[in-house]
C-alpha cells in the first residue's frame, strides 16, 4: 500500500500510468480515410477538463493498467470506498433529497418547507440570513436591509418555534447552514425538539460549522481561528455524547468551489480542513473511531460531468486511505465520506436563465453518478433572486426524474470501469494528494489560511477562469456564445417590508416578556465558561432557552474571544 504522506513532488509511482501508451490513439493527429484509398493528417485540438488535465481522444486498457481492482476500487461498500460507501446505494434506499430553503420570516420559510415536503421532499436543509450568520440579531444597525434576504433570520428561540410550527423534529431530517454561529442554532433546534418532547437521541441531521473554509472563501467568521474551532469541536463533543443520530460537522468544499478553486483545489482544501477538524478533535482527548463516523462532507458540482464525477470518486478514496494511514481508523464507518452535493450557484446564469434548468440537470446527474446521499439542486432563477415556488418545484423535480425515470439507480457504480473514468479519478487522487502535501509542509490547513496560501490559489483559479471565458476559450451558452438580446420573462421572489415588519415586531415582543434577570446570568455563565475553556454547548443551550438572542450569545463570546480580521495582504 502507498504511502500518501511520502511520495515525491512529481511522483507516479501509484498507478505507473504512461503518458502516451504506444499503441493509443495520439493526442495530436488522427488518420482520416477521405475519397477512396487517399490518407490525410487530420489535426485534433486540445482538449482540456476544467481542471487542466489533459483529454485524449480516445482512452484504452492501458491507460488503467495500473489501477489494482482490490487497492483502488475493490466492491462498492468496501475500502477503499470509491465505489460508493454502501453495498447497494440507491438500490435499497435513494439519496435525500435536500432543497436548501429560507427568506423573508420564519413564517414564510415554514411555508416553503411545507410545500417542499409536499412535492416529495426529503430533508430540509435551513438557509439563514446574513445577520444570523454573523451574529446580529434582526433590530441591530448593522442588519438594516439584510433582513431575510439570503435566508431566513432567527434572533431567537420564537423565531427557531415559528420556523418548525407543524413539523415534529422526530420525522424529518434538517441540514442547517450555519458556521461561526453554529452552536447556538442547534441550541435552539434542540430548544425545540425538547418543546416538543422529542428525545435527542431521536434528532436527525447535519450543522455545517465549518469554519475554516469561511477564512478562506466565504467570510461569514466572528471570531479568530483558534477560538473559532474550539466552538466547532464543542459542537463536535457534545453530538457525539448527546445526539448520536447527528452530524455536528459538514466539512465544506462547495464555497471554495464557488469562490473560483479547481476540483483538484476543492477535494485538497476540504480534506486538508478535515484533518485539521481531526486533529483538533484528537487534541481534546477525543479517540478517531468514537466521533468520524458522524463527520460528513459539502462538496459543489459543476458542469464538467465527467471530471465531477471522477472528483467525487477520488476524494472518496483519499479520504479512506488518509483515516486509515494516518489516523489508523479501525472502524469502516470512520474511512467512509458521506457527503451532500449542492449544483454549482456559480455556473448559473442570469442570461437565458431557462438554460440553468439544464445545466443544474447535468451536475445533479454527475452528484447521483458520483455516489451522493444528499442533493440540493439549484433553481433556474437564482442569479436573479430567491427561488420561485415555481422555480424549486423543477429544481426538485430534476432530482426525481434522475430518480425515477433515467435507469442509473438500477446498478451501483454504473460507469465504475470506464478506462477514462478511471483514469481522470487517479489524476484527481494523484494531484489532490501533492497538494495536501504541500499544505503540510506548511503546518497544515490552518497555517496555510494563516499565509494566505489558500486564498491566494483560489483567486489565481478564478482569475484563470474568468480569463477562459472573456478570451471565449471557455464557452458559456447565452453569455459568450448564442447570446440574445432578450427580455427577461421569468418572475421573481421578493422579500416585503411586511415580512421584515413582523420580524422586528416578534423580537421586540421576545424581549420585552422574558425574564431578563435569567438572561444576564444565561450570559454571564457563558462568559465564565469560555474564560474557562469549557465545553460550551450546555451553557448555550440554556441560554436560548431563556431566549437570551442570537447577537446577545455572540457578543458574550465576542467579550472573551475577540472578532477575527483578515491579514491586510497576502
Amino acid at each position: 500500500m502507498r504511502d500518501i504522506w511520502n511520495r515525491p513532488e512529481n511522483s507516479t509511482e501509484a498507478y505507473n500510468r504512461p503518458t502516451e501508451p504506444s499503441n493509443s490513439v495520439s493526442d495530436v493527429t488522427l488518420k482520416t480515410n477521405l475519397q477512396g484509398s487517399k490518407q490525410e493528417k487530420t489535426t485534433i485540438p486540445e482538449s482540456k477538463t476544467d481542471s487542466g488535465f489533459t483529454v485524449k481522444p480516445v482512452y484504452t486498457p492501458e491507460d488503467t493498467a495500473s489501477v489494482d481492482f482490490p487497492r483502488d476500487l475493490s466492491r462498492p461498500g468496501e475500502y477503499p470506498f470509491t465505489r460508493g460507501i454502501y453495498p447497494t446505494m440507491y438500490r435499497e434506499r435513494l439519496w435525500t433529497m435536500r432543497q436548501y430553503a429560507g427568506f423573508g420570516s420564519a413564517e414564510e420559510t415554514n411555508r416553503r418547507f411545507k410545500f417542499l415536503v409536499s412535492q416529495g421532499q426529503t430533508g430540509l436543509s435551513i438557509a439563514f440570513d446574513l445577520p444570523t450568520q454573523l451574529g446580529f440579531d434582526s433590530d441591530h444597525p448593522r442588519a438594516e436591509g439584510e433582513i431575510g434576504r439570503v435566508g431566513v433570520p432567527i434572533s431567537s428561540l420564537k423565531d427557531m418555534e415559528t420556523l418548525f410550527s407543524g413539523i415534529k423534529l422526530d420525522q424529518v431530517s434538517t441540514s442547517m447552514t450555519i458556521n461561526a454561529t453554529a452552536p447556538i442554532l442547534l441550541a435552539m433546534y434542540i430548544a425545540v425538539g425538547d418543546l416538543q418532547g422529542v428525545s435527542r437521541q431521536l434528532l436527525r441531521g447535519t450543522t455545517q460549522n465549518e469554519i475554516l473554509k469561511e477564512y478562506s472563501a466565504r467570510n461569514t467568521y466572528i471570531f479568530p481561528p483558534g477560538p473559532s474551532m474550539k466552538l466547532a469541536v464543542d459542537l463536535i463533543e457534545y453530538c457525539s455524547r448527546e445526539l448520536p443520530k447527528w452530524y455536528p460537522i459538514s466539512i465544506s468544499g462547495y464555497h471554495m468551489r464557488e469562490a473560483g478553486s479547481t476540483a483538484i483545489q476543492e477535494i485538497a482544501f476540504t480534506l486538508g480542513n478535515a484533518i485539521a477538524y481531526v486533529d483538533e478533535c484528537q487534541r481534546r482527548g477525543l479517540k478517531v473511531d468514537d466521533f468520524a463516523p458522524r463527520l460528513s462532507f459539502f462538496f459543489n458540482c459543476s458542469n464538467d460531468l465527467m471530471e465531477e464525477m471522477a472528483k467525487f470518486r477520488a476524494a472518496r478514496r483519499l479520504w479512506a486511505r488518509v483515516m486509515k494511514e494516518r489516523y489508523h481508523a479501525v472502524k469502516p464507518e470512520s474511512m467512509m465520506m458521506r457527503f451532500h452535493v449542492q449544483t454549482s450557484g456559480q455556473s448559473l446564469t442570469a442570461q437565458q436563465p431557462e438554460n440553468n434548468i439544464i445545466r443544474v440537470t447535468l451536475q445533479a446527474l454527475a452528484a447521483v453518478l458520483g455516489g451522493a446521499q444528499s442533493l440540493h439542486t439549484c433553481s433556474r432563477d437564482e442569479a436573479l433572486s430567491l427561488p420561485t415556488e415555481e422555480s424549486v418545484k423543477i429544481a426538485l423535480r430534476s432530482q426525481q426524474i434522475i430518480a425515477y425515470e433515467s435507469g442509473i439507480t438500477r446498478t451501483v457504480d454504473p460507469l465504475g470501469g470506464s478506462y477514462y473514468l478511471e483514469s481522470l479519478t487517479s489524476e484527481l487522487e494523484d494531484a489532490a494528494g501533492r497538494e495536501l502535501k504541500r499544505i503540510e509542509s506548511m503546518g497544515g490547513m490552518v497555517k496555510a489560511i494563516e499565509l494566505g496560501h489558500v486564498q491566494r490559489e483560489i483567486q489565481k483559479s478564478a482569475y484563470e477562469h474568468q480569463k477562459a471565458v472573456e478570451s471565449q476559450n471557455k464557452i458559456i451558452v447565452g453569455v459568450n456564445k448564442f447570446v440574445e438580446n432578450e427580455k427577461l420573462q421569468i418572475g421573481i421572489h421578493h422579500v416585503t417590508p411586511e415580512m421584515t415588519e413582523n420580524q422586528l415586531q416578534r423580537l421586540k415582543t421576545v424581549k420585552a416578556t422574558r425574564d431578563q434577570q435569567q438572561v444576564s446570568k444565561a450570559l454571564q455563565r457563558i462568559k465564565d465558561a469560555a474564560s474557562q475553556n469549557e465545553n460550551l454547548m450546555p451553557h448555550i443551550i440554556e441560554a436560548v432557552k431563556a431566549y437570551c438572542t442570537t447577537g446577545e450569545i455572540s457578543d458574550a463570546l465576542r467579550a472573551v474571544y475577540g472578532e477575527y480580521g483578515p491579514p491586510a495582504n497576502f
